[in-house]
């Protein structure tokens, strides 16, 4: 799979691999939070592309262009990417790139996974970058008014990854009873009664569940309904964008 940035201007937009860390997670008592590894994958799950240059917007609440001030913040900074394009309390940031994906792959557009930011909410598009000629913007919709938000140089600022195309049209959702599947309800049973059990001693001071801190099942792929699947990850690690080429 090959995932191609064509930059459209003298600078190319800086794009690093994404990474599990997020403030807030590491603020977390112990850092408790990176015990979730689903949130881990997720975190890295693709590649960030930075802010250029440092800014502050702010949107009094109008739909109307003008609504969304825009202010350099770098001191002398050039490249600011930042603009009220649609209007509607939308801050966006232009992609100074034409990205592409092979065949029935489209990219997902979207903000810093499981980064909130204060006043104002990355959007989210997918977009069809196997055949189509144009960039893309990333868009952040503004929460509320009279709100100054921050974003400074080289925060990220959108993260994107491959899809594959039509896969949720071809998934057929079922809802089914635990009793048609009794391999699924025992494995399910025996989990929930050992968390259980487990949230219990951890109650407990100088249990075994005090000194272990956390179930590891999950994390280790021991919790499912046979033996550990070879593609488990308890880490990802996407790769660096070659340097361009001629």
């Amino acid at each position: 799979m090959r995932l191609i940035c064509y930059p459209v201007s003298d600078t190319a937009p800086k794009l690093v691999p994404a990474n599990a860390e997020r403030d807030w997670m590491s603020a977390t008592p112990d850092g408790f939070a990176y015990r979730c590894l689903p949130l881990n994958i997720a975190n890295a799950h693709g590649w960030m592309i930075l802010n250029p240059a440092s800014i502050a917007a702010q949107w009094d609440g109008g739909d109307g262009k003008e609504s969304v001030k825009i202010q350099a913040t770098g001191g002398g900074a050039t490249r600011v990417s930042a603009s009220s394009h649609f209007g509607s309390g939308v801050l966006t940031f232009a992609i100074p790139a034409l990205f592409r994906t092979e065949t029935g792959y489209d990219l997902m557009v979207t903000g810093p996974v499981n980064a909130p930011k204060d006043g104002i909410a990355a959007l989210t598009a997918i977009v069809e970058t196997d055949w189509t000629p144009s960039t893309f913007t990333m868009n952040w919709k503004f929460t509320r008014p009279n709100c100054i938000v921050r974003f400074e140089r080289d925060e990220p600022i959108c993260m994107i990854f491959p899809i594959p195309r039509g896969l949720v049209e071809q998934t057929e959702p079922e809802i089914r009873s635990l009793e048609t599947a009794p391999e699924v309800k025992q494995a399910y049973e025996q989990w929930a009664e050992s968390r259980l059990q487990f949230n219990r001693e951890l109650m407990i001071p100088g249990s075994a569940a005090q000194r272990q801190k956390w179930q590891k099942d999950y994390f280790q792929g021991a919790a499912g309904f046979g033996n550990v699947p070879a593609d488990h990850r308890t880490k990802i690690r996407p790769k660096e964008f070659n340097p361009p080429s001629q």
